[in-house]
């Protein structure tokens, strides 16, 4: 099968391409190697996800890309700089490629910075995912995975959150964007019947998670003796997702929607396990063996006090199983940092 993954050098896409090439399948990788943070992570995370040493010698932007794209080309793996904005950059990329099935998870992320940009994010989260529904309708492609949040659910009070619960209060302009996406991915479904899994993630972590993530930002943090910032109480709580279990639940969800048609879901992909901000440090520096500096700050605009994913219509649905606890999961992810 060939795969377009969009963002698939980034933390989850390159998981994602590594476990579909070894997998035995084709990936194209659209990405835009965006400001957001240093370009020199994705570029690392491309080369292990597709097997080649990391070692690269960086210059500078505009010739480490090129330099990559033509490293890591292959006869089952093509990567494309990109902007999914671009959608005439887009359909060169369709006319050269019979694409069987787009893994959507390019996004500007982040609840904070989207409160700062809020027209930027409806650029690329909206109008960019519009546009690679557009070149579906254009190049009959009808199969469909595409990343949300859980994030969706605003500060739902019922929990565990269920795909069934009222998602119409978000408080940041990222969930909201991802909220319409889903709103908008249903239209697409439903007039031009195009075969769609929504995928609402949960506080994804483990190795190659993005720098600006908490865990991976407090484990520096603490290793370089500097103080973190704490946000409320430490009382917020997070379903903190291991990536190993997501990308069991988007490969899983790939084959469901190559066996069925007619579909249109959304599905949490969480780990139904909750942890605090307060348990969560205290797992990190249990794991480096050193304690945290902490930073006491207010609660920021846009934070959710509290997420909880109800996983069971996933684990019916397309047999999710979840399996690693938080404990082993910071231990794996703290391995990783310490050797990177």
């Amino acid at each position: 099968m060939v795969y377009l993954v969009t963002g698939g050098s980034g933390f989850i896409g390159s998981h994602l391409t590594e476990q579909l090439l070894k997998n035995g399948h084709s990936v194209i990788n659209i990405d835009s190697f965006d400001d957001f943070y240093d370009y020199r992570v994705k570029i690392k995370n491309t080369l292990e996800s597709v097997g080649q040493n990391p070692a690269f010698e960086y210059k500078n932007k505009e010739e480490d890309i090129p330099n990559l794209i033509s490293a890591t080309e292959s006869d089952r793996y093509v990567l494309y700089h990109q902007d999914i904005r671009d959608k005439s950059g887009l359909e060169n990329i369709f006319r050269k490629h019979r694409i069987d099935l787009i893994i959507h998870l390019a996004a500007l992320a982040g609840v904070r910075p989207s409160i700062e940009r809020p027209l930027e994010y409806e650029e690329v989260n909206i109008r960019g995912t519009m546009n690679l529904w557009e070149l579906c309708r254009a190049f009959n492609i009808t199969k469909f995975v595409c990343a949300s949040s859980s994030s969706v659910y605003g500060n739902n009070e019922k929990t565990p959150f269920a795909e069934t619960d009222p998602v119409d209060h978000p408080i940041s302009p990222y969930a909201a964007t991802k909220k319409c996406g889903e709103v908008l991915g249903h239209v697409y479904h439903q007039l031009y019947g195009m075969d769609m899994i929504q995928l609402r993630f949960f506080t994804v972590y483990g190795p190659r998670q993005r720098p600006d993530l908490a865990i991976h930002k407090f484990s520096r943090l603490i290793s370089e003796d500097q103080e973190i910032p704490f946000y409320g109480d430490g009382t917020t709580a997070r379903d903190y997702t291991y990536i190993d279990d997501i990308i069991d639940g988007i490969v899983k969800s790939v084959s469901y929607l190559e066996n069925h048609s007619g579909v249109y879901e959304v599905l949490n992909l969480g780990e139904s396990q909750v942890i605090s901000l307060s348990e969560m440090l205290s797992a990190i520096e249990d794991t480096l063996g050193k304690k945290a500096q902490k930073k006491m700050l207010p609660m920021q605009p846009g934070d959710v006090q509290k997420t909880n994913a109800d996983i069971s219509k996933a684990k019916a649905l397309i047999g999710y199983k979840p399996d690693t606890d938080f404990q082993n999961g910071i231990k794996k992810f703290v391995e990783w940092f310490l050797r990177k």
